[in-house]
């Protein structure tokens, strides 16, 4: 693959997340939670997007989001499941995603806020549409997810070289 072709991120917001008496890091996904992981999978089916890597934090509730998610595309990526993303701030997850080999052209975050929403943000130079509106209008909620597009290597990726393709939220 070239460098010169254009690399895709989408950044994704786990699924609602329930709140029993266990540590933040291991709260699992609501009944809410599990259905909209799998309305989001099915939307980002719909985008036709082959993803080459997921970097998943490693965080219940994220893991169960990308587990109900994951089932609904086409293609399983590899997925890596990374502490470090793990309450990331955007500076943080641009490093992880700097690390991400060149011959891997799609990536799926899938992560937490307030990191997913500003990292969302930093990146769009550009945004098509009305979709940095949408995105900063409603929040980035739960199970909500940003496609961005940018050209060059990963580790050239840094605030605003990137554009917000769109931007996907449940309903509420």
């Amino acid at each position: 693959m070239s460098v010169a072709e254009p690399r895709r991120i989408v950044l994704f917001r786990h699924a609602k997340a329930d709140w029993p008496p266990v540590s933040d890091h291991e709260r699992p996904l609501a009944e809410r939670g599990r259905t909209d992981a799998a309305v989001a999978g099915r939307r980002l089916a719909d985008t036709g997007i082959t993803f080459d890597l997921a970097l998943c934090s490693t965080a219940t509730r994220t893991r169960e989001t990308w587990k109900l998610a994951v089932h609904e595309l086409a293609h399983r990526p590899k997925t890596i499941y990374e502490e470090r993303v793990y309450e990331a701030s955007p500076g943080e997850l641009i490093a992880v995603l700097n690390e991400v080999p060149d011959d891997v052209r799609n990536v799926i975050l899938i992560g937490h806020n307030p990191g997913v929403h500003g990292l969302a943000d930093i990146l769009a130079g550009a945004a098509e549409g009305d979709a940095r509106a949408r995105m900063n209008g409603r929040g980035f909620p739960a199970a909500a997810f940003a496609l961005l597009s940018f050209d060059g290597p990963w580790k050239s990726l840094e605030p605003h070289v990137a554009t917000l393709a769109a931007y996907w939220a449940p309903s509420e």
